[in-house]
């Protein structure tokens, strides 16, 4: 039987790359999509020389949505499993004031992703089986000063997941959506993480991995979180619009 295939969109990431070296691990056959694909080169090469599977890479721009057609076209197979990673944190000060950086973080989180992912449904529909699995964050379950503008792309992009796994519930593609919360990356390199509420790489990549088996709709990356955003979520609005988070 051919290996299934996954594609990572947003590979260069460091959980991009911790879920390509998992499910290569696990016998799958890997895509690797990102901007400036040959930048991966090397890292698909290891990929296939250590697990002893096929790599390949693609280059994407999340920007790009006429693109994203055509990108889908060339890949070598649709795949079985398609995670779209990708994100960008921005600096919310900036945003404020900054309509280009706001735009910047809303295309990134949401706009692109969502599309994209909505691309692959369809193709999946239409072939009547795979796995679609986001990356979202807690960031937009509840609207915080501080992120305000990246949690709003990122609760976009959590409903938009949250309705097509309702409109594909019954077509054999499954819709997973994985809320990591704090996870140690360059992306939030020189922040001050809580160590109980923060998740390496490799222990998400595991952790999705795990859920998309067992067809999981909705994931903590670490299971406090659960706790921790029920709890955030239950603050009356005249008592939490006075908490500094």
């Amino acid at each position: 039987m051919t290996a299934p295939t996954v594609l990572i969109i947003g590979a260069r990431s460091d959980i991009g790359m911790a879920l390509a070296h998992h499910y290569a691990a696990a016998g799958h056959r890997v895509q690797l999509a990102a901007r400036r694909m040959a930048e991966m080169e090397a890292d698909a090469a290891d990929i296939a020389l250590r697990h002893g599977t096929s790599t390949s890479v693609h280059d994407l721009d999340i920007l790009e949505p006429g693109s994203f057609a055509a990108f889908l076209d060339h890949l070598p197979v649709l795949p079985e499993v398609a995670i779209c990673v990708v994100g960008l944190l921005g600096d919310q000060a900036t945003a404020q004031t900054d309509l280009e950086a706001a735009r910047l973080t809303m295309r990134s989180n949401y706009e692109g992703p969502a599309l994209l992912t909505g691309l692959i449904a369809n193709r999946m529909e239409k072939r009547g089986s795979g796995t679609i699995i986001g990356i979202s964050s807690v960031a937009g379950e509840r609207g915080r000063a501080s992120n305000y503008i990246y949690g709003s792309a990122k609760a976009g992009y959590t409903a938009f997941l949250s309705g097509l796994r309702n409109r594909l519930s019954k077509s054999g593609v499954h819709v997973m959506t994985v809320l990591p919360g704090f996870v140690r990356t360059r992306m939030t390199a020189g922040m001050d993480l809580p160590a109980r509420l923060t998740a390496e790489p490799a222990a998400v990549a595991e952790a999705i991995y795990r859920a998309a088996a067992k067809r999981r709709d909705v994931i903590y990356a670490k299971p406090v979180w659960r706790l921790v955003m029920t709890v955030i979520r239950a603050i009356p609005e005249g008592i939490f619009k006075g908490i500094k988070l």
